[in-house]
């Protein structure tokens, strides 16, 4: 790590490394490296990084096996390892507030954590940005493993048996009713995760909650609800949060197993936004960790 320098984010997590060049993927040395900070920090920021898609392709196969879009796959029966998140077309053309996809979009404002609702959830995300506001935009990050550290010890040996439900259609239709088309519903089907995660390489326990999360398995509705806000609350509380203001050739790494993370807004019909996102599979369900 001696060619590399660090520089802390916040008290809680997260971390700004320079003197690295990710335009040619690293090898197994420096991946393992990598891999190092992201178990030990959660969020990984590579400033002044210039990409494109086969750069980020390059770099993502270097961490793990890229993790196919739900989309993509879903809907059309295809592999598709890129999302974008933004309003730029892929012809350059820009989405106002009002189209449908910038709806859409506007369910990645919840807290959550990237494809938890797989039976495999993705493991880390990883984004490229290229275009990006001048007001808004930021993107807000909280430590679910911080957040189980302040937790009285009863009430952490109380949660570790608990497992939650979590469902991509009930998380999407809180944008809107049709938000996921019937096919798309039906490839992402419920599924079961532990509420408390363990990573075995940081040896650290964690929270796995957010917006995919519908309920706790065994509980009464109301009552699990109210747990799964009061953890959301507790995690993400302002003094816990560090807000990324994201510039042109940023290359962040999150890890999707203790992170979670919202958009905060912008106006799309005066601002352009493109990121690209590619993310690492999990190396397994939760309920097998």
């Amino acid at each position: 790590m001696a060619a590399l320098h660090c520089e802390p984010l916040h008290a809680d997590f997260g971390v700004r490394v320079t003197g690295i060049d990710l335009r040619q993927p690293p090898g197994p040395e420096l991946a393992d490296k990598i891999w190092a900070l992201i178990d030990e920090y959660s969020f990984v920021h590579f400033p002044d990084q210039p990409a494109d898609d086969d750069i980020q392709l390059a770099f993502t196969q270097s961490l793990g096996a890229p993790e196919p879009s739900h989309v993509a796959l879903g809907e059309e029966g295809r592999i598709e390892y890129f999302g974008t998140i933004g309003n730029v077309q892929p012809d350059g053309s820009k989405l106002g507030n009002d189209h449908r996809k910038t709806k859409f979009l506007t369910g990645n404002n919840m807290w959550h954590t990237d494809a938890s609702f797989k039976a495999v959830p993705a493991a880390l995300s990883i984004m490229c940005a290229y275009e990006t506001p001048s007001e808004g935009g930021l993107t807000e990050f909280v430590s679910t493993r911080a957040a189980y550290g302040r937790l009285p010890k009863a009430e952490q040996a109380a949660l570790d048996p608990l497992i939650a439900i979590h469902d991509y259609t009930y998380s999407r239709s809180k944008v809107s009713p049709d938000a996921v088309s019937p096919k798309l519903s039906k490839s992402l089907p419920p599924v079961r995760q532990k509420l408390v995660r363990r990573n075995a390489r940081a040896d650290a326990k964690n929270l796995f909650i957010g917006s995919h999360v519908r309920e706790i398995e065994g509980m009464e509705a109301g009552e699990s609800r109210a747990l799964l806000d009061r953890l959301v609350d507790h995690a993400a509380k302002p003094e816990n949060i560090y807000a990324h203001a994201w510039s042109p050739a940023d290359l962040v790494i999150w890890d999707n197993r203790c992170l979670l993370h919202r958009g905060s807004g912008y106006d799309a019909d005066k601002h352009r936004r493109r990121m690209r996102q590619t993310r690492v599979t999990g190396a397994a369900s939760s309920l097998e960790e």
